[in-house]
């Protein structure tokens, strides 16, 4: 199929290059990407045959807003338009009541699988109608490693599943980075680290593509000496509390993992290593220098 990706980052640039793997035509968008096929949303639109297919691949809040408000008036009866950011779900059900309106059909698709994403697929959870599901299809399909993909429900589901989704994602890595810190603290046994992440790989109840990420992290700098303990969220925990709260759902280890984010701001700890260098991994998120690498740096003679 032919369809417009915009937003060519760590996400939207791998994602374009599976799918042109894949056989499918990609016109593309960005306004700093030198190999972009349009230089303009007016040019995407222009580029493709109905029904047109625009993905968004963007920042949530006010990038995706002003994207959505410009791509809309440029796409007709039939068309979809996808929203595969970490949206908020309750803007996704507006923006989905607004395109209807004009008979643009609108698909909220939550992806999971970071900078992995391209060589080993993507986990697609996408709400909308079934109809615009079935147009997108063959795409999804490209995208996602077998059984990765579904239609989790109409507008909005597709984003409130992600959001959940990384939400849990704050607990299982707050779960590792306790266990971690807990171990590098006891220093009679001098354990090593990678040694053990690499041992749980193989049987153990709590082996996963985290442990594995971390394996990595450890061997690349088994203290994560040059990493600083100081761990970003990106909303969908905050925005999954709120949710929860209005539910009265309690959410205990979700709630703790993301206030220990916000500790993480104010003191540098062990485990808050250990969740920025997860972050790095998966999703090929910056990570703070700490200061004792910093300043090697700084000190290191210019080339």
């Amino acid at each position: 199929m032919k369809l417009g990706i915009v937003g060519l980052g760590r996400m939207g640039g791998n994602m374009t290059q599976r799918l042109r793997k894949g056989g499918h035509e990609v016109e593309t968008y960005a306004r700093t990407a030198p190999d972009r096929t349009a230089d303009s949303l007016v040019e995407l639109a222009m580029r493709l045959e109905q029904p047109r297919v625009v993905w968004l691949m963007i920042p949530a809040g006010d990038p995706t807003e002003m994207a959505f408000n410009t791509m809309l008036p440029l796409l007709e009866d039939g068309d979809v338009l996808v929203d595969g950011g970490n949206s908020y779900f309750r803007d996704s059900i507006r923006r989905a009541e607004e395109a209807g309106r004009k008979g643009v059909h609108f698909v909220d698709a939550g992806v999971s699988g970071g900078i992995w994403g391209l060589a080993e697929g993507y986990c697609i959870m996408a709400g909308g109608n079934a109809s615009a599901f079935a147009t997108l299809e063959p795409a999804l399909a490209t995208l996602a490693p077998e059984g990765g993909y579904a239609h989790v429900g109409p507008a909005g589901a597709g984003h409130f599943v992600k959001m959940v989704h990384n939400g849990i994602e704050y607990g299982l890595m707050q779960a590792f980075a306790e266990g971690f810190e807990l171990m590098d603290a006891i220093g009679e046994y001098d354990l090593d680290l990678a040694q053990i992440s690499e041992l749980w790989q193989h049987g153990s109840v709590v082996r996963s593509w985290l442990l594995e990420l971390l394996h990595r992290a450890f061997v690349a700098d088994p203290g994560l000496e040059l990493i600083k303990g100081y761990v970003q969220d990106s909303g969908e925990g905050r925005w999954t509390i709120h949710e929860a709260i209005d539910a009265a759902v309690p959410l205990p280890a979700i709630s703790a993992a993301l206030f220990v984010r916000f500790a993480s701001r104010q003191d540098d700890s062990f485990a808050a290593k250990v969740n920025a260098a997860l972050r790095n991994q998966f999703g090929g998120h910056a990570v703070e220098s700490a200061p004792a690498a910093a300043a090697a740096e700084e000190a290191q003679p210019a080339g």
